[in-house]
Protein backbone atom coordinates (compact mmCIF):
# COMPACT_ATOMS: atom_id res chain seq x y z
CA UNK A 1 0.00 0.00 0.00
CA UNK A 2 1.05 3.54 -0.55
CA UNK A 3 1.53 5.61 2.43
CA UNK A 4 0.03 8.80 2.43
CA UNK A 5 1.31 12.24 1.94
CA UNK A 6 2.89 13.99 4.48
CA UNK A 7 2.98 17.70 5.69
CA UNK A 8 6.26 18.76 5.90
CA UNK A 9 7.27 20.56 8.87
CA UNK A 10 7.36 24.76 9.61
CA UNK A 11 10.22 26.53 8.77
CA UNK A 12 12.66 27.36 11.46
CA UNK A 13 11.25 30.43 13.69
CA UNK A 14 7.35 29.58 12.78
CA UNK A 15 5.25 27.67 15.28
CA UNK A 16 2.15 29.15 14.90
CA UNK A 17 0.61 25.73 15.72
CA UNK A 18 2.40 26.09 19.13
CA UNK A 19 1.28 29.10 19.86
CA UNK A 20 -1.90 29.43 22.36
CA UNK A 21 -5.62 29.90 20.59
CA UNK A 22 -6.69 33.56 22.08
CA UNK A 23 -9.29 31.68 24.05
CA UNK A 24 -6.38 30.39 25.71
CA UNK A 25 -4.70 33.24 26.53
CA UNK A 26 -7.79 34.85 27.35
CA UNK A 27 -8.64 32.30 29.98
CA UNK A 28 -5.02 32.55 31.32
CA UNK A 29 -5.54 36.87 31.88
CA UNK A 30 -8.46 35.97 33.34
CA UNK A 31 -6.82 33.86 35.93
CA UNK A 32 -4.01 36.09 36.62
CA UNK A 33 -5.97 39.34 37.11
CA UNK A 34 -8.79 37.09 39.62
CA UNK A 35 -5.71 36.85 41.91
CA UNK A 36 -4.73 39.73 41.70
CA UNK A 37 -7.75 40.76 43.08
CA UNK A 38 -7.76 38.34 45.65
CA UNK A 39 -4.25 39.55 47.01
CA UNK A 40 -5.16 43.20 46.66
CA UNK A 41 -8.61 42.40 48.98
CA UNK A 42 -6.56 40.22 50.86
CA UNK A 43 -3.62 42.91 51.59
CA UNK A 44 -7.38 45.72 52.30
CA UNK A 45 -8.45 43.23 54.88
CA UNK A 46 -5.21 42.78 56.56
CA UNK A 47 -4.76 46.01 57.10
CA UNK A 48 -8.40 46.95 58.15
CA UNK A 49 -7.51 44.10 60.51
CA UNK A 50 -4.83 45.97 62.07
CA UNK A 51 -6.49 48.92 62.18
CA UNK A 52 -9.23 47.35 64.16
CA UNK A 53 -6.71 45.32 66.46
CA UNK A 54 -4.47 47.79 67.33
CA UNK A 55 -4.90 49.49 70.18
CA UNK A 56 -2.15 52.18 70.28
CA UNK A 57 0.10 53.30 67.68
CA UNK A 58 2.73 55.24 69.97
CA UNK A 59 4.29 57.29 67.32
CA UNK A 60 0.71 59.05 66.65
CA UNK A 61 -0.49 58.75 69.62
CA UNK A 62 2.21 60.06 72.03
CA UNK A 63 4.82 61.87 69.67
CA UNK A 64 2.08 64.35 67.63
CA UNK A 65 0.45 65.07 70.80
CA UNK A 66 3.17 66.39 73.15
CA UNK A 67 4.76 68.30 69.95
CA UNK A 68 1.18 69.55 69.42
CA UNK A 69 1.14 70.65 73.23
CA UNK A 70 4.93 72.14 72.83
CA UNK A 71 4.02 74.08 70.06
CA UNK A 72 0.67 75.52 70.93
CA UNK A 73 2.49 76.68 74.13
CA UNK A 74 5.37 78.83 71.75
CA UNK A 75 2.50 80.13 69.35
CA UNK A 76 0.92 81.05 72.39
CA UNK A 77 3.26 83.10 73.78
CA UNK A 78 4.12 84.77 70.70
CA UNK A 79 0.67 85.63 70.36
CA UNK A 80 0.47 87.35 73.91
CA UNK A 81 3.63 88.98 72.72
CA UNK A 82 2.13 90.03 70.02
CA UNK A 83 -0.98 91.84 72.07
CA UNK A 84 1.80 94.15 73.65
CA UNK A 85 2.86 91.86 76.71
CA UNK A 86 6.67 91.73 77.57
CA UNK A 87 8.97 88.70 77.36
CA UNK A 88 9.47 88.61 80.64
CA UNK A 89 5.64 89.09 81.42
CA UNK A 90 5.00 86.17 79.14
CA UNK A 91 7.54 83.61 80.80
CA UNK A 92 6.46 85.01 84.05
CA UNK A 93 2.92 84.12 82.85
CA UNK A 94 3.57 80.31 82.00
CA UNK A 95 5.58 80.20 85.52
CA UNK A 96 2.63 80.97 87.11
CA UNK A 97 0.14 78.93 85.22
CA UNK A 98 2.61 75.94 86.04
CA UNK A 99 2.64 76.92 89.97
CA UNK A 100 -1.32 77.23 89.64
CA UNK A 101 -1.53 73.48 88.46
CA UNK A 102 1.09 71.59 90.44
CA UNK A 103 2.98 74.01 92.97
CA UNK A 104 1.47 73.32 96.05
CA UNK A 105 -0.97 70.39 97.69
CA UNK A 106 -4.16 72.73 96.46
CA UNK A 107 -2.87 73.46 93.01
CA UNK A 108 -2.66 69.39 92.44
CA UNK A 109 -6.29 69.30 94.35
CA UNK A 110 -7.80 71.86 92.09
CA UNK A 111 -6.13 70.50 89.01
CA UNK A 112 -7.38 67.01 89.76
CA UNK A 113 -10.94 68.13 90.65
CA UNK A 114 -11.30 69.62 87.07
CA UNK A 115 -9.65 66.68 85.45
CA UNK A 116 -12.38 64.52 86.75
CA UNK A 117 -15.21 65.59 84.90
CA UNK A 118 -13.10 66.12 82.22
CA UNK A 119 -11.83 62.00 81.87
CA UNK A 120 -15.20 61.33 81.48
CA UNK A 121 -16.46 63.77 79.17
CA UNK A 122 -13.68 62.82 77.03
CA UNK A 123 -14.52 59.16 76.87
CA UNK A 124 -18.11 59.77 76.50
CA UNK A 125 -16.55 61.13 73.05
CA UNK A 126 -14.00 59.18 72.36
CA UNK A 127 -15.56 55.70 72.48
CA UNK A 128 -18.29 57.16 70.16
CA UNK A 129 -15.18 58.36 68.23
CA UNK A 130 -14.06 54.71 68.00
CA UNK A 131 -17.38 53.78 66.61
CA UNK A 132 -17.29 55.91 63.68
CA UNK A 133 -19.98 58.48 65.47
CA UNK A 134 -19.54 62.32 66.41
CA UNK A 135 -20.54 62.79 69.98
CA UNK A 136 -21.10 66.95 70.20
CA UNK A 137 -23.89 65.88 72.71
CA UNK A 138 -22.04 65.08 76.36
CA UNK A 139 -22.46 68.83 77.21
CA UNK A 140 -26.40 68.49 77.40
CA UNK A 141 -25.75 64.44 78.69
CA UNK A 142 -24.15 65.84 81.10
CA UNK A 143 -26.79 69.13 82.02
CA UNK A 144 -29.59 66.11 82.24
CA UNK A 145 -27.10 63.59 84.21
CA UNK A 146 -26.18 66.29 87.03
CA UNK A 147 -30.04 66.92 87.17
CA UNK A 148 -31.36 63.63 87.32
CA UNK A 149 -28.05 62.92 90.11
CA UNK A 150 -29.12 66.55 92.00
CA UNK A 151 -32.82 65.04 91.90
CA UNK A 152 -31.75 61.56 93.91
CA UNK A 153 -29.47 63.59 95.91
CA UNK A 154 -32.28 66.07 97.57
CA UNK A 155 -35.33 63.65 97.25
CA UNK A 156 -34.25 61.18 99.15
CA UNK A 157 -33.87 61.75 103.00
CA UNK A 158 -32.86 59.62 105.94
CA UNK A 159 -30.81 56.91 103.66
CA UNK A 160 -27.48 55.77 104.71
CA UNK A 161 -24.56 56.99 102.36
CA UNK A 162 -23.62 53.03 101.27
CA UNK A 163 -27.75 53.26 99.54
CA UNK A 164 -28.03 57.17 99.29
CA UNK A 165 -24.32 58.05 97.16
CA UNK A 166 -24.49 55.05 94.54
CA UNK A 167 -28.27 55.36 94.11
CA UNK A 168 -27.85 59.07 92.87
CA UNK A 169 -24.60 58.72 91.15
CA UNK A 170 -26.83 55.97 89.07
CA UNK A 171 -29.26 58.65 88.42
CA UNK A 172 -26.99 60.34 86.98
CA UNK A 173 -25.85 57.71 84.91
CA UNK A 174 -29.19 56.42 83.66
CA UNK A 175 -30.22 60.50 82.98
CA UNK A 176 -27.49 60.71 80.51
CA UNK A 177 -27.69 57.31 78.94
CA UNK A 178 -31.17 58.15 77.81
CA UNK A 179 -30.30 61.32 76.63
CA UNK A 180 -27.63 59.67 74.62
CA UNK A 181 -29.96 57.05 73.33
CA UNK A 182 -32.12 59.64 71.52
CA UNK A 183 -29.01 60.37 68.79
CA UNK A 184 -28.22 56.43 68.94
CA UNK A 185 -31.76 55.46 67.84
CA UNK A 186 -32.20 58.00 65.35
CA UNK A 187 -28.99 57.53 63.59
CA UNK A 188 -29.74 53.76 63.66
CA UNK A 189 -33.19 53.39 62.36
CA UNK A 190 -33.32 56.70 60.79
CA UNK A 191 -30.09 57.79 59.46
CA UNK A 192 -30.23 60.84 61.22
CA UNK A 193 -26.35 62.98 61.67
CA UNK A 194 -25.60 62.17 65.19
CA UNK A 195 -23.81 65.74 65.14
CA UNK A 196 -27.02 68.01 63.99
CA UNK A 197 -29.55 65.78 67.20
CA UNK A 198 -26.67 66.27 69.26
CA UNK A 199 -26.07 69.77 68.59
CA UNK A 200 -29.99 70.17 68.74
CA UNK A 201 -30.19 68.26 72.24
CA UNK A 202 -27.32 70.51 73.71
CA UNK A 203 -29.74 73.35 73.29
CA UNK A 204 -32.93 71.08 74.54
CA UNK A 205 -30.68 70.47 77.87
CA UNK A 206 -29.49 73.85 78.57
CA UNK A 207 -33.64 75.19 78.37
CA UNK A 208 -34.66 72.17 80.05
CA UNK A 209 -32.43 72.68 83.17
CA UNK A 210 -33.56 76.74 83.44
CA UNK A 211 -36.98 75.53 83.05
CA UNK A 212 -36.24 73.55 86.13
CA UNK A 213 -34.30 74.83 88.28
CA UNK A 214 -38.07 77.53 88.63
CA UNK A 215 -40.26 74.44 89.16
CA UNK A 216 -41.17 73.60 92.79
CA UNK A 217 -39.81 70.46 92.36
CA UNK A 218 -36.24 71.81 92.07
CA UNK A 219 -35.97 75.57 93.29
CA UNK A 220 -34.88 75.75 96.57
CA UNK A 221 -37.68 77.36 99.03
CA UNK A 222 -37.20 80.81 99.73
CA UNK A 223 -35.18 82.09 96.56
CA UNK A 224 -36.44 83.40 93.61
CA UNK A 225 -33.48 82.47 91.20
CA UNK A 226 -33.04 79.45 89.68
CA UNK A 227 -30.83 77.26 91.65
CA UNK A 228 -31.81 74.16 93.26
CA UNK A 229 -32.00 72.84 96.79
CA UNK A 230 -28.67 71.02 98.58
CA UNK A 231 -27.84 67.37 98.04
CA UNK A 232 -28.21 65.99 101.35
CA UNK A 233 -24.84 64.93 102.94
CA UNK A 234 -25.91 61.51 102.31
CA UNK A 235 -25.55 61.69 98.90
CA UNK A 236 -21.92 64.10 98.37
CA UNK A 237 -18.82 62.40 96.70
CA UNK A 238 -16.31 62.35 100.04
CA UNK A 239 -13.27 64.23 99.42
CA UNK A 240 -10.16 62.38 99.03
CA UNK A 241 -7.89 64.53 100.82
CA UNK A 242 -10.28 66.14 103.29
CA UNK A 243 -8.71 64.48 106.23
CA UNK A 244 -5.58 67.24 105.47
CA UNK A 245 -7.83 70.55 104.82
CA UNK A 246 -11.42 71.07 103.75
CA UNK A 247 -10.39 73.28 101.11
CA UNK A 248 -8.89 70.03 99.36
CA UNK A 249 -12.12 69.87 96.77
CA UNK A 250 -10.73 66.87 94.84
CA UNK A 251 -13.01 63.99 95.40
CA UNK A 252 -14.47 60.42 95.01
CA UNK A 253 -15.46 60.97 91.44
CA UNK A 254 -11.82 61.11 90.51
CA UNK A 255 -11.35 57.44 91.13
CA UNK A 256 -14.73 56.50 89.32
CA UNK A 257 -13.43 58.15 86.28
CA UNK A 258 -9.98 56.27 86.67
CA UNK A 259 -12.28 53.37 87.35
CA UNK A 260 -14.73 54.15 84.05
CA UNK A 261 -11.17 54.69 81.90
CA UNK A 262 -10.22 51.27 82.78
CA UNK A 263 -13.77 49.66 82.49
CA UNK A 264 -14.06 51.54 78.65
CA UNK A 265 -10.06 50.42 77.63
CA UNK A 266 -10.99 47.04 79.03
CA UNK A 267 -14.60 46.70 76.40
CA UNK A 268 -12.65 48.15 73.71
CA UNK A 269 -9.82 45.92 73.59
CA UNK A 270 -10.67 42.74 75.49
CA UNK A 271 -14.48 41.99 74.30
CA UNK A 272 -16.24 41.38 71.38
CA UNK A 273 -18.67 44.14 71.87
CA UNK A 274 -15.22 46.96 71.76
CA UNK A 275 -14.25 44.94 68.54
CA UNK A 276 -17.67 45.23 66.92
CA UNK A 277 -17.60 49.06 68.07
CA UNK A 278 -14.54 49.03 66.50
CA UNK A 279 -15.38 47.01 63.41
CA UNK A 280 -18.42 49.70 62.79
CA UNK A 281 -16.45 52.81 62.81
CA UNK A 282 -13.79 51.43 61.09
CA UNK A 283 -16.18 50.27 57.93
CA UNK A 284 -19.42 49.55 58.39
CA UNK A 285 -20.65 47.94 55.12
CA UNK A 286 -18.22 45.18 55.92
CA UNK A 287 -19.42 45.11 59.86
CA UNK A 288 -22.53 44.44 58.35
CA UNK A 289 -21.25 41.82 55.56
CA UNK A 290 -19.80 40.03 58.54
CA UNK A 291 -23.08 39.35 60.73
CA UNK A 292 -22.91 42.20 62.83
CA UNK A 293 -25.87 44.27 63.83
CA UNK A 294 -24.64 48.47 63.03
CA UNK A 295 -28.10 49.29 64.58
CA UNK A 296 -27.11 47.61 67.50
CA UNK A 297 -23.58 49.23 68.03
CA UNK A 298 -24.88 52.60 66.93
CA UNK A 299 -27.26 52.48 69.88
CA UNK A 300 -25.28 50.58 72.56
CA UNK A 301 -22.14 53.21 71.89
CA UNK A 302 -24.18 56.22 72.35
CA UNK A 303 -26.39 54.86 75.57
CA UNK A 304 -22.56 54.39 76.92
CA UNK A 305 -21.39 57.63 75.53
CA UNK A 306 -24.36 59.35 78.04
CA UNK A 307 -24.10 57.51 80.54
CA UNK A 308 -19.90 58.32 80.85
CA UNK A 309 -20.95 62.17 80.41
CA UNK A 310 -23.87 61.51 83.05
CA UNK A 311 -21.43 60.33 85.35
CA UNK A 312 -19.94 63.74 85.25
CA UNK A 313 -22.58 65.88 85.69
CA UNK A 314 -22.89 63.74 88.65
CA UNK A 315 -19.74 64.65 90.05
CA UNK A 316 -20.20 68.04 89.47
CA UNK A 317 -23.27 68.14 91.49
CA UNK A 318 -22.80 65.56 94.02
CA UNK A 319 -18.96 66.33 94.74
CA UNK A 320 -17.99 70.32 94.19
CA UNK A 321 -21.26 72.59 93.44
CA UNK A 322 -23.68 70.26 96.31
CA UNK A 323 -26.78 71.96 93.74
CA UNK A 324 -27.48 72.62 90.18
CA UNK A 325 -27.66 76.20 88.45
CA UNK A 326 -27.84 77.57 85.58
CA UNK A 327 -24.36 76.74 82.99
CA UNK A 328 -23.29 73.97 86.16
CA UNK A 329 -21.55 72.41 82.96
CA UNK A 330 -19.63 74.67 82.42
CA UNK A 331 -18.75 73.90 78.84
CA UNK A 332 -17.12 70.76 80.37
CA UNK A 333 -18.98 68.59 77.61
CA UNK A 334 -17.48 70.83 75.07
CA UNK A 335 -14.11 70.49 76.34
CA UNK A 336 -14.67 66.78 76.07
CA UNK A 337 -14.39 66.81 72.74
CA UNK A 338 -10.76 68.52 72.45
CA UNK A 339 -10.10 65.81 75.39
CA UNK A 340 -11.04 63.12 73.10
CA UNK A 341 -8.88 64.61 70.00
CA UNK A 342 -5.85 65.10 72.19
CA UNK A 343 -5.53 61.89 73.59
CA UNK A 344 -6.18 60.05 70.44
CA UNK A 345 -9.66 58.47 70.97
CA UNK A 346 -7.43 55.82 73.30
CA UNK A 347 -8.61 55.84 77.11
CA UNK A 348 -5.45 56.03 78.85
CA UNK A 349 -4.72 59.35 76.38
CA UNK A 350 -7.85 60.97 77.52
CA UNK A 351 -6.93 60.45 81.08
CA UNK A 352 -3.65 62.20 80.29
CA UNK A 353 -5.22 64.74 78.30
CA UNK A 354 -7.51 65.51 81.02
CA UNK A 355 -5.11 66.10 83.44
CA UNK A 356 -3.21 68.49 81.00
CA UNK A 357 -6.49 70.29 80.38
CA UNK A 358 -7.41 70.31 84.47
CA UNK A 359 -4.10 71.81 84.87
CA UNK A 360 -4.55 74.46 82.44
CA UNK A 361 -8.03 75.26 83.98
CA UNK A 362 -6.62 74.99 87.28
CA UNK A 363 -3.30 76.93 86.38
CA UNK A 364 -5.16 79.81 84.47
CA UNK A 365 -6.87 80.98 87.76
CA UNK A 366 -3.47 81.58 89.43
CA UNK A 367 -1.82 83.33 86.22
CA UNK A 368 -4.87 85.78 86.20
CA UNK A 369 -4.70 86.76 89.73
CA UNK A 370 -0.25 86.60 89.52
CA UNK A 371 0.58 88.58 86.46
CA UNK A 372 -2.34 89.96 84.75
CA UNK A 373 -2.73 87.88 81.76
CA UNK A 374 -5.97 87.66 80.77
CA UNK A 375 -7.61 83.89 81.21
CA UNK A 376 -8.43 83.92 77.93
CA UNK A 377 -5.30 83.14 76.46
CA UNK A 378 -5.66 79.33 77.96
CA UNK A 379 -8.93 79.13 75.47
CA UNK A 380 -6.26 80.27 72.67
CA UNK A 381 -3.88 77.37 73.92
CA UNK A 382 -6.64 74.71 73.81
CA UNK A 383 -7.76 75.99 70.49
CA UNK A 384 -4.22 75.83 69.29
CA UNK A 385 -3.45 72.34 71.06
CA UNK A 386 -6.36 71.09 68.95
CA UNK A 387 -5.28 72.87 65.72
CA UNK A 388 -1.63 71.14 65.71
CA UNK A 389 -3.22 67.59 66.84
CA UNK A 390 -5.76 67.69 64.27
CA UNK A 391 -3.04 68.22 61.22
CA UNK A 392 -0.22 65.60 62.09
CA UNK A 393 1.46 66.25 58.79
CA UNK A 394 2.03 70.11 60.17
CA UNK A 395 3.70 69.05 62.94
CA UNK A 396 5.79 66.34 60.87
CA UNK A 397 6.61 69.58 58.43
CA UNK A 398 7.30 71.38 61.25
CA UNK A 399 9.96 69.58 63.22
CA UNK A 400 11.01 67.21 60.17
CA UNK A 401 9.49 64.25 61.29
CA UNK A 402 9.10 61.19 58.93
CA UNK A 403 4.90 61.55 57.84
CA UNK A 404 3.01 58.60 59.28
CA UNK A 405 2.09 55.76 56.79
CA UNK A 406 -1.52 55.86 57.35
CA UNK A 407 -4.06 58.87 59.03
CA UNK A 408 -6.30 58.33 61.86
CA UNK A 409 -9.39 58.78 60.38
CA UNK A 410 -12.10 60.37 63.67
CA UNK A 411 -15.06 59.52 62.55
CA UNK A 412 -16.86 59.17 59.43
CA UNK A 413 -17.94 62.35 57.41
CA UNK A 414 -21.17 64.31 56.37
CA UNK A 415 -21.92 62.11 53.77
CA UNK A 416 -21.60 58.79 55.47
Amino acid sequence: MSQPPQTPPPPDGDHDTLRPTPDVTQARDLRNSDRAVREAALRRERGLLARITTSVDWRSGLLIPLLSVLTALIVGGVIVMLAGVSLVDTLAAYRALLVGSVGSVKAVSETLTATTPLILTGLAVAIAFRAGLFNIGAEGQLLVGGMTAVLAGFTFTGLPLVIHLPLAVLAGVVGGAVWGFIPGFLKARTGAHEVIVTIMLNFIALRLVDFLLKTDVFQREGRNDPISKFVEPSAQLPLLLGWLDPAYRVHLGLILALIAAGFINWLLFRTTTGFEFRAVGANPSAARYAGMSVTRVYILVMVIAGGLAGLAGSGQVLGVLDRASPGFSASLGFDGIAVALLGRSNPWGVVAAAVLFGGLRAGGQQMQASVGVGIDLIAVIQALIIIFVAAPPLISAIYRLRAPSASTQISKGWAS
